[in-house]
């Protein structure tokens, strides 16, 4: 059931510019997008106009910045003067996009819209069927089921509600996971079951959020029951613990022979300099991008690390540093946890060549060191003046 083609739909400049502690000025929305256009997703969205007259604005210069045949998207409630309001933003865009986004789950309809799902189906016909009025036949109109992975209870309605909105002229269908509380798998046979009762009528999108740090697997897996497209954001921002990180969801649809439009190595350069225009850090340990990604400590991996250091496929590397525009490469690292490799490598790659007997001398004379200095790891340096300490001796 797999689609033959995977669009990556950005929301970094809407959805994750919203949960920043400063959101960022137009100067700044213009560099991000441009960086997006960069790395060739598939579509943007640019912001929510309705909010407030400066996101108007930008949302304006963006669509009219926009490459011929990308795809344009901004955000619009159900409601009718804030949907003219996105379309008078977005309009100049060589290929604009209307976002529609309205609650379908029934704890959202009870407890936050408090109407009867009756009120709930004119709500979203009328709003799609008046952006369809306005935008023309040929303008793509995307409706989002607010709250669609928490309509567990309301499953039946939720496809009425989605069927009325294709009815209404929307012809993608977005599936938000907009709080995750649930296993990847629930959500996935949500998507399955909404792929069989649409099937070609509407393009299927999902949306997840990482509360429970599960996005990327619910948005990879959402593929290979049928979605068309996968909404990310960049560094994984987003409310909350944010957005499924579009790094991570790009690797891993390649990493399983997907065919991807994306510049992967505008990848790294990309997370820096987000990194820098929202001031939150990228983890050392954050897959893709953190900085001790490549690093190997263990003495069995380490092994395993020098025998298929120049391979495609490395025994403990998921791909290529420069693949994801890297300038960095695979490094070992001695620590108590290292093994005789570590050492051995490290005094070839500094052109000394030791015999088996020294190298085990040297082993264990760097263990001892760590060991005694609360195991702290013995540099390259220090290991290249053991070993001439103990050559000079002989």
């Amino acid at each position: 059931m797999k689609p033959n083609t995977i669009h990556i739909q950005d929301v970094t400049l809407r959805d994750g510019n919203q949960a920043l502690k400063r959101p960022w000025t137009i100067d700044e929305k213009i560099e991000v997008f441009d960086l997006l256009v960069d790395l060739n997703v598939d579509g943007i969205e640019v912001g929510f106009p309705s909010s407030n007259e400066a996101e108007f604005q930008t949302c304006q210069v963006l669509s009219k910045r926009a490459p011929k045949g990308k795809p344009i998207a901004a955000l619009s409630r159900a409601n009718e003067k804030e949907i003219a309001v996105t379309w008078e933003a977005i309009q100049n865009a060589d290929k604009p996009r209307m976002h529609i986004v309205y609650p379908v789950s029934d704890f959202s309809i009870k407890h936050v819209l408090k109407i009867s799902e009756k009120e709930v189906l004119q709500k979203i016909k009328s709003s799609v069927s008046f952006a369809r009025s306005i935008v023309g036949p040929n303008v793509e109109i995307q409706f989002s089921g607010e709250h669609f992975g928490d309509a567990i209870e309301n499953f039946a309605f939720t496809k009425y509600a989605f069927e009325t909105a294709i009815e209404a002229g929307a012809n993608i269908i977005n599936l938000p996971n907009t709080v995750e509380r649930y296993r990847p798998m629930i959500f996935v046979n949500m998507v399955k079951e909404i792929k069989d009762y649409i099937g070609d009528k509407a393009i299927l999108s999902i949306h997840t959020h990482n509360d429970l740090g599960m996005a990327t697997a619910t948005s990879v897996e959402s593929v290979y029951v049928g979605a068309n497209q996968i909404e990310v954001a960049l560094n994984g921002l987003g409310e909350r613990a944010g957005n499924t990180n579009l790094y991570e969801t790009a690797i891993a649809l390649h990493q399983n022979g997907e065919s991807l439009n994306l510049n992967f190595q505008r990848i790294y350069p990309t997370a820096k300099r987000i990194s820098e225009l929202t001031g939150i850090p990228i983890g050392e340990k954050t897959p893709i991008i953190g900085e001790d990604i490549f690093s190997h400590r263990s003495g069995i991996h380490q092994d395993g690390v020098t025998k298929t250091l120049h391979q495609t496929k490395g025994a403990y590397r998921t791909f290529s540093p420069e693949f994801v525009g890297r300038r960095d490469k695979e490094t070992i690292s001695f620590t108590n946890q290292s093994g005789h490799k570590a050492i051995e490598f490290l005094l070839n790659q500094k052109g000394i060549k030791v015999s088996r007997e020294e190298i085990h001398h040297l082993f264990s004379l760097a263990k001892s060191i760590s060991s005694k200095e609360n195991n702290r790891e013995i540099t390259e340096a220090e290991l290249v003046a053991l070993s001439q300490s103990i050559l000079s001796y002989q």
